[in-house]
């Protein structure tokens, strides 16, 4: 129904920055909230950043407050996530989410919330 494809990931120092993308297509009819979760090896996937579905609204992780900054394209297809200061410990695989859970609901920080998900990309972070 919807497949989403994360890009962008790569390698980056200590205090750089990166921007990940997050394509959605099939039936894309506007009617999801978008999340970002990651997962570092060894560890469970967590909540990173959500956005609703008119882009409006937004919410972050404690973790990436403040460095983090998830938006929705002009389209409204796709979702990037632009990361900035980042540090070793931001470094995972990270993946992009939809669900149609309402995002008044607050649900869209548990990953069992959303139908959809990216391949996920993977983000290093050297020190």
């Amino acid at each position: 129904q919807v497949q989403l494809v994360e890009s962008g990931g790569g390698l980056v120092q200590a205090g750089g920055s990166m921007r990940l993308s997050c394509a959605a297509s099939g039936r894309t009819d506007n009617n999801y909230v978008m999340g970002w979760f990651r997962q570092a090896p060894g560890k469970e996937r967590e909540f990173v950043a959500a956005v609703s579905r008119t882009g409006g609204m937004d919410d972050y992780a404690d973790s990436v407050k403040d460095r983090f900054t998830i938006s929705r394209g002009n389209a409204k297809n796709t979702i990037y996530l632009e990361m900035n200061s980042l540090k070793p410990e931001d470094t995972a695989t990270y993946y992009c989410a939809a669900t149609r859970t309402s995002y008044y609901s607050g649900t869209y920080v548990n990953q069992g919330s959303y139908d959809y998900w990216g391949q996920g990309t993977q983000v290093t972070v050297s020190s």
